[in-house]
C-alpha cells in the first residue's frame, strides 16, 4: 500500500451550499486517509472499524437534521433549520480527533475548511452544536467495546492448524477484533459459518491443488489477466471501497441524507464483517496455504503432496485462512450497497494502488467473484474460505439493513423490519461459483 499525508479534500472546490453531500464525501475521504497514514500497510481488518465508527457518527448528525431514515442506537434529533453539513463535518472531526489525536493539526485545518465554506450564523452554529452531540454519542457508545484486548490464540501447532508463516514469521495480528462489539450484530459470532473443510476430504484436497497451480508465486497455470486480479485486489480494500462510493455518490448526485447512509450502511457493515472473520479465523485457526502445501504430507489425505519450497503470489497474511476477510468485506459491502440502492447494479468504479489501475463493475455478483478468485491466484486463501467469507458478509449485511438505517414514516415511526429466512439469506449469496477454479 502506498501511503499519502492526510492532506485538504481533492474536491474541496466543489463544497458549496448548493451541495452539501459534498462535505460527507470530504470528510470520508480525509478519514480514509488518516486512517492509512496511521496504520501503515497493516495487514488486517482493522482500517474498516474506524470508517464504520466514523460513518454512523455522521449518518446521526446528518440524519438527525434532515430525517427520513432511522437514527443509529440515538433518539435525539436536532434543530429543523441547522446545517446538516456542518453537523456532518463536526461529528466527523471530533470522531477522528478523538481515535487519532497525533493528526490534530491536520484535523482541526480540515475543519476549518469545512465550516469557512458554509455561510455563517446561526444555522451552521447549531449544526455544529448537534454534530459535537452526534460525534459523542458513537464515542460514548464504543467504550469498553473490547477494542486492543490481550485475545490469545491458544492452538497448538497440528496438522490443519494455523501457524507463524513465512518469511516474516508475524504472530497472530489484532486477535481482538475477533471479541470486538459490533456496530450492528447482537454478537461476533452471530453468523458464524460452519467448519472448513476436514483434512482427509476431497473438498480440501482440491483446494490445495488449485493453490498450488493457480496461486504459486512462479511456475503457475495463471493468466496474465488472473495475475493482474490478483494483484488488483492486492492491497487497502477498504481505501478501494471508500473512493468507489465516494465516486458513485457524486455522480449520482445523492443527497446529503442519502451519501451519509450510504456509507454508513456500507462501512458500518463492512465493520461488523471483519468482526464475524476475525471470529471464525480465532474460532477455527486453520493453517494458511503455504503451510498446508508445504505440509500437505502431514494432513493424511492421500489426495495431497507436498512441496516445501512454494511460495505464494502475494505474502501470507499474518491470521488463520478460514474465512477470508477480503471476500467477508466485499460482500457484505456489495450487499449494502445493493439494499441501500434497491437494485443489484451496483456502479462501482474500482481503482486499485497496487496496479495503477480502474475497474467498472456494473454488477455485484461480478466483483463478489472477482475477489474471490483473486484470493486464491494471490496463493494467499482457499476457495473454501473465501466463498464461506463471501456468504457470511451477505448475510451480515443482509441483516443489517433489515435492522438498521431504514427509512422512517413523515410521523417519524419506522416500519417493523421484514423477516428474514436463512433460505433467502443463502439465495443473496448463493451466486457465487467455482467458474475461476482452474486446474492443471
Amino acid at each position: 500500500m502506498t501511503l499519502t499525508a492526510a492532506t485538504s479534500p481533492p474536491d474541496a472546490d466543489t463544497r458549496t451550499v448548493a451541495d452539501p453531500a459534498a462535505v460527507v464525501r470530504e470528510w470520508n475521504a480525509i478519514a480514509t486517509d488518516t486512517i492509512k497514514t496511521s496504520l501503515g500497510p497493516r495487514p488486517s481488518g482493522q482500517v474498516a472499524i474506524w470508517e464504520g465508527f466514523l460513518s454512523v457518527a455522521v449518518y446521526n448528525a446528518v440524519v438527525g437534521i434532515e430525517g427520513g431514515y432511522a437514527l443509529y442506537k440515538w433518539h435525539e434529533h436536532g434543530p429543523a433549520k441547522a446545517s446538516s453539513a456542518a453537523a456532518a463535518a463536526t461529528a466527523a472531526h471530533d470522531v477522528l480527533l478523538t481515535y487519532f489525536p497525533a493528526f490534530k493539526e491536520r484535523l482541526d485545518t480540515a475543519y476549518a475548511d469545512s465550516l469557512a465554506a458554509l455561510p455563517p450564523g446561526q444555522a451552521r452554529e447549531r449544526g455544529v452544536d448537534y454534530g459535537r452531540r452526534a460525534g459523542a454519542r458513537i464515542i460514548e457508545l464504543r467504550e469498553g467495546d473490547g477494542r486492543f484486548a490481550d485475545v490469545p490464540f491458544t492452538a497448538s501447532p497440528a496438522p490443519g492448524v494455523w501457524r507463524p508463516t513465512p518469511p516474516a514469521f508475524q504472530p497472530f495480528i489484532d486477535t481482538w477484533l475477533a471479541r470486538l462489539r459490533p456496530l450492528l450484530l447482537s454478537s461476533p459470532q452471530q453468523f458464524r459459518p460452519g467448519g472448513p473443510s476436514a483434512l482427509s476430504s476431497a473438498a480440501y484436497a482440491e483446494d490445495v491443488q488449485e493453490l498450488k497451480v493457480m496461486g504459486a508465486k512462479t511456475g503457475s497455470g495463471r493468466s496474465a489477466q488472473q495475475t493482474e486480479t490478483a494483484l488488483f485486489f492486492s492491497g487497502n480494500l477498504v481505501a478501494q471501497v471508500q473512493e468507489a462510493v465516494r465516486d458513485h455518490a457524486a455522480r449520482h448526485r445523492l443527497g446529503i441524507a442519502e451519501t451519509a447512509r450510504l456509507f454508513a450502511a456500507v462501512n458500518a457493515s463492512a465493520t461488523d464483517a471483519v468482526v464475524t472473520a476475525w471470529d471464525a479465523k480465532l474460532h477455527y485457526g486453520s493453517w494458511r496455504p503455504i503451510t498446508a502445501i508445504r505440509l500437505a504430507d502431514t494432513d493424511g489425505n492421500p489426495a495431497t503432496t507436498a512441496d516445501p519450497a512454494w511460495e505464494p503470489l502475494l505474502p501470507t497474511p499474518p491470521h488463520p485462512d478460514y474465512i477470508a476477510g477480503h471476500t467477508t468485506v466485499t460482500a457484505a459491502v456489495v450487499r449494502a450497497l445493493t439494499g441501500v440502492l434497491g437494485t443489484s447494479h451496483i456502479d462501482l468504479h474500482v481503482p486499485s494502488e497496487v496496479t495503477g489501475t480502474t475497474r467498472f463493475y456494473g454488477s455485484a455478483d461480478d466483483l463478489n467473484q472477482d475477489v474471490v478468485d483473486a484470493r486464491v491466484w494471490g496463493g494467499v486463501h482457499s476457495r473454501t474460505a473465501d466463498v464461506a467469507g463471501c456468504r457470511a458478509g451477505t448475510h451480515v449485511a443482509a441483516w443489517a439493513l433489515d435492522h438498521y438505517f431504514q427509512p422512517v414514516d413523515k410521523d417519524g415511526t419506522q416500519p417493523s423490519p421484514p423477516t428474514r429466512t436463512a433460505r433467502q439469506d443463502r439465495s443473496a449469496a448463493g451466486n457465487l461459483s467455482g467458474a475461476g477454479r482452474s486446474v492443471k
